[in-house]
């Protein structure tokens, strides 16, 4: 073995430890991030949910808050999503999707919307963002565990290129690990 062999194990070494430096401080960082963004905007589980009075502050907090905003929606419009919804209201306030039969504005002129249709979009907008930081604070945490494991292969390499390839550069030596040495004749 050359000592090109032993140097590039080093700095193979060396880049996969510091790419999971990197990795872990990024990954801390970043959950560090979506924890602080979720506390500032004071969101506190309600008596209905399974983190009642809790301020919600971690991702999966964030994701059972979303589910208790789709449940409180289902239940305003009686079970029905977005796509089953009628755009318009008509003179009676029953909901219709034909434009010609809606209820006009008397302000606006416009046809009267549907406002439970709205309250989904409004939920939607809300419960996908909770999922995201849900999702963000799961990245993150992976992004740690692939940095602990990178560290550890670095490490785990270095050992290798230090104490397995080293040895074989070094001059023969005999079973009991020491030189031969001449006998007088």
């Amino acid at each position: 073995m050359s000592k090109l062999y032993i140097y590039a194990g080093i700095a193979a070494s060396i880049v996969l430890i510091a790419f999971g430096a990197g990795s872990i401080y990024m990954g801390i960082d970043g959950r560090d991030q979506v924890r602080s963004d979720l506390a500032r905007e004071q969101i506190v589980g309600t008596d209905d949910s399974s983190i009642a009075g809790q301020k919600v502050d971690t991702g999966s907090e964030a994701q059972t808050f979303a589910a208790t905003i789709r449940k409180h929606t289902l239940e305003s419009t009686e079970g029905l999503t977005y796509a089953q919804m009628d755009r318009f209201l008509d003179e009676n306030g029953k909901p219709t999707s034909d434009e010609s039969k809606a209820a006009v504005n008397p302000e606006t002129g416009q046809p009267v919307e549907n406002g439970l249709r709205n309250l989904w979009v409004t939920s939607t907008a809300l419960s996908t963002a909770l999922n995201t930081a849900y999702f963000a604070e799961s990245v993150a945490t992976f992004a740690i565990v692939m940095g602990v494991a990178l560290l550890f292969a670095g490490i785990g390499f270095l050992v290798l290129t230090l104490y397995v390839l080293r040895p074989a550069l070094s001059p023969a030596k005999t079973a009991r690990g020491t030189a031969p040495t001449a006998i007088p004749a």
